[in-house]
């Protein structure tokens, strides 16, 4: 096993609060004297979910320089290879900078005026025809706070559509369902201050080394500081993480629910559990099994949760034996037993670590639970460095996403479109008639691009991401685009050409990053505002802006009234939502004058650190050291839900003998659509390629870089391999990354979702490798 850390190593440690000039390395720490030279502002970094503090250098209108912002609490001083070529991204030689609009197989420009009166006539001709289930927009975990507001309350409150969705429904669903179905609200109640503070960090299914490389700086600063620190790795792959890890703990895919459940029993039969907070906080619920997993059309689904009694539980879980996790999740008892015995040591700070191996998986919400039993079991929450904390993978799938709630089913702050009470809430601030928000659920993501390619969706929206590439089984939905295009007009908001502009039949220009005002949201309840601090290239426009102007076009004036402080006003606006709901998020001008951001619930000037925790979260009440003030169904108890080990949708045998796992690289940020136009994170990684277990390859006969043909039943691609490099497989398993849009790992995988959160499982299907 050859793999090394150097990979992290150039890409984060190397790059260590440097200043990072366009085309250049970089070169100085954060505490040299920045260029005087230039013009510095500061700015949230708009990658990874983490929140990162930037300091942008402007010289005559252009970003020349950035560098971290050693003032910010988040990241202080340190960015990732990806936040160090911020100043690319925005100045590919192909930014689209003029509205587009399809005319057989060529494109023309055209002005605003005609794009979005275009855009109008379409969406109201949709709906007179076919009305409001027949138009949708696609957005993302990259829309701002005021760009996913906006699009939510045109849909849900003008047009009468609730069929808006984003991209995190492929990244974070899970995690929103299993908080809610929890503690009964969305998003963490610990921080990043827990980094400081943990003995033991258990990373579940979590490349962190790469896909959060400035946390985990933070994890192995921790390390550094005592001997007793660990680092336990569970995975299915040898990654740049596992390289520092004490302990990887390699796995059978879907495994980690057998070692979840395993957990819960170990703590159990050996009297490990915090008996005075499961009495006092806790309750028992179970729900309905082998519910399917989502890949026919018009899939439905009910939970049928029931309380059931703690011996009932017990009874449950005790299938999970050392003896029975080993045979599930093919890990040695004694190690499972090293791995359970650091939640049943009442001494030892425990964080659990998470992100896509838990969320993108069939059982995605199941896995949540579980994480959350384990520390409720074990009273290993709201504690510092003891808590389970669900890492993000955007820059405000948490502030947009899930806080204002740009989701099918979803209104601001933990609002639900069935709920009566929560929809005439949102009628009374978007001052609409009672009974103008639909209480039926639209289209989640799957279903949304399903009902495309049935011809039921006539007009969809797809802003600031890339779907022909990410929406898994693509040649479906890709292909049927393709074949019928007169059966729908699409239309693209982005700042590159890609694949989905491609099929586009009118392409908007977007700003991007700080060519716009905005606010996001991070991992831990962080709200960032900037301010915009360079103009677009051509004609290109922001978000926010282009939305305002289609809902004034259909007659929506009232909703996006003439400003000249929209997104603060709209900002302002969401913020009604939150006030004394426990989620409340601060006025506008606190954001602007506070470096890093601030972490909600803010009341009364101060930020909360630990939620639910008396004394630090103003909402939290009551003699016990947590209150669960949220979870108001279940008399402010959390849920400690069973949910038991069932096998993913497609498994491997003997036509399709190997798993197929996919994910993503250090250098590329989701589809590459930015980052492969920075020259040397494409020089670093240029092209996709198939991990392949120095054993398979021998057996195979398949030697580095030979091409190599990936099949599954939907699908095939020809890549090269890798065989004992950056990341090694499990015997039995390959992995591709999906940055490379000419080597699309999506034909092949499996649209199977979580039939709770409706996430797609990228992580598990069966293929086929042969040499090509």
């Amino acid at each position: 096993m050859k793999t090394s850390r150097r990979s992290f190593i150039r890409g984060t440690a190397a790059a260590a609060a440097g200043t990072a000039l366009i085309g250049c390395d970089a070169s100085r720490g954060a505490k040299d004297p920045l260029d005087a030279s230039l013009k510095w502002e500061k700015a949230p970094c708009r990658f990874c979910g983490t929140g990162c503090g930037t300091l942008v250098g402007l010289r005559k209108g252009k970003v020349e320089a950035v560098t971290g912002d050693p003032d910010c609490p988040v990241n202080k001083g340190l960015l990732c290879a990806k936040g160090y070529s911020l100043p690319s991204i925005l100045y590919g030689e192909d930014r689209l900078t003029h509205p587009l609009l399809r005319k057989g197989d060529s494109y023309q420009k055209i002005s605003w005026d005609e794009a979005i009166g275009i855009t109008a006539e379409k969406f109201q001709s949709a709906i007179d025809q076919h009305g409001p289930k027949s138009v949708g927009i696609y957005g993302s975990g990259q829309w701002t706070v005021q760009e996913g507001y906006a699009a939510q309350k045109w849909f849900k409150g003008g047009l009468r559509s609730n069929n808006i969705d984003p991209n995190a429904r492929l990244c974070m669903a899970s995690a929103v369902v299993g908080f809610l179905t929890t503690f009964g609200s969305d998003e963490p109640m610990g921080a990043y201050d827990d980094l400081d503070y943990a003995d033991t960090f258990v990373l579940w299914g979590n490349n962190m080394a790469e896909m959060h490389p400035v946390l985990f700086n933070r994890v192995l600063t921790r390390k550094k500081q005592g001997h007793h620190v660990k680092l336990i790795d569970i995975t299915t792959r040898r990654t740049q993480t596992s390289a520092y890890a004490d302990e990887v703990v390699l796995m059978n895919p879907q495994g980690d629910l057998a070692i979840a459940n395993g957990i819960a029993h170990y703590l159990i039969s050996h009297d490990k559990l915090d008996h005075q907070f499961i009495e006092d906080l806790c309750t028992f619920r179970q729900g309905k099994t082998e519910p399917g997993y989502g890949t026919e059309d018009h899939f439905k689904f009910k939970p049928e949760p029931k309380p059931i009694s703690f011996e009932q539980y017990k009874a449950l879980v005790a299938e999970y034996t050392p003896k029975r996790v080993e045979e599930l999740a093919g890990i040695p008892q004694e190690q499972f037993l090293r791995l359970a015995k650091e939640f049943a040591n009442p001494a030892a700070r425990v964080m659990s670590l998470w992100c896509m191996g838990v969320n993108q998986h069939v059982r995605g919400t199941w896995m949540n639970n579980l994480i959350y039993a384990v520390h409720l079991l074990s009273g290993k929450i709201g504690k510092p460095g003891s808590t389970p904390f669900s890492l993000t993978g955007q820059p405000s799938a948490c502030g947009t996403c899930r806080e204002v709630g740009t989701l099918a089913h979803a209104l601001p702050a933990d609002g639900h479109v069935k709920n009566p009470e929560h929809r005439a809430k949102a009628e009374k601030i978007w001052g609409v008639k009672p009974g103008t928000i639909d209480p039926k659920p639209g289209y989640h993501t799957m279903a949304m691009f399903r009902a495309l390619d049935r011809g039921d969706l006539k007009v969809m929206w797809v802003q600031v991401t890339n779907p022909y590439v990410t929406i898994p089984n693509l040649n479906r939905y890709r292909d049927s685009k393709q074949k019928k295009r007169d059966d729908s007009f699409l239309i693209v908001s982005d700042i590159y050409p890609t694949p989905t502009t491609a099929l586009a039949d009118l392409i908007l220009p977007s700003a991007g990053w700080i060519e716009k005002e905005g606010v996001f949201g991070n991992s831990e309840r962080r709200h960032q505002q900037w301010n915009k601090l360079v103009e677009p290239p051509g004609e290109a426009r922001p978000d926010v802006w282009q939305t305002a102007e289609v809902a004034r076009k259909m007659g929506f004036k009232e909703l996006f009234p003439a400003t000249e402080t929209l997104e603060k006003d709209l900002y302002m606006e969401f913020r009604q939502f939150t006030l004394n709901t426990g989620k409340d998020v601060p006025d506008y001008e606190v954001l602007r004058q506070t470096n890093g951001g601030v972490r909600w619930p803010y009341v009364n000037g101060k930020e909360t650190i630990y939620r639910y925790v008396p004394g630090h979260d103003p909402y939290a009440k009551g003699e016990h050291r947590m209150d669960f003030y949220k979870a108001k169904k279940t008399g402010n108890r959390a849920v400690v839900w069973f949910r038991p080990y069932e096998p993913a949708a497609e498994i491997p045998d003997d036509s399709y003998p190997y798993w197929l796992c996919t994910g993503r690289v250090l250098e590329h940020w989701h589809t590459g659509s930015m980052t492969r136009r920075v020259p040397h994170l494409h020089q670093a990684v240029p092209y996709a390629y198939c991990e392949v277990h120095p054993d398979d390859a021998a057996k195979l006969g398949i030697t580095p870089g030979a091409k190599i043909r990936i099949t599954s039943r939907r699908g095939s691609v020809e890549l090269p391999a890798s065989i004992d490099r950056r990341a090694v497989p499990k015997p039995g398993s390959v992995f591709v990354p999906f940055f490379d849009e000419a080597l699309a790992i999506n034909d092949v995988t499996l649209d199977a979702f979580c039939h709770m959160s409706k996430e797609p499982d990228y992580k598990k299907c069966a293929v086929k490798v042969e040499k090509v």
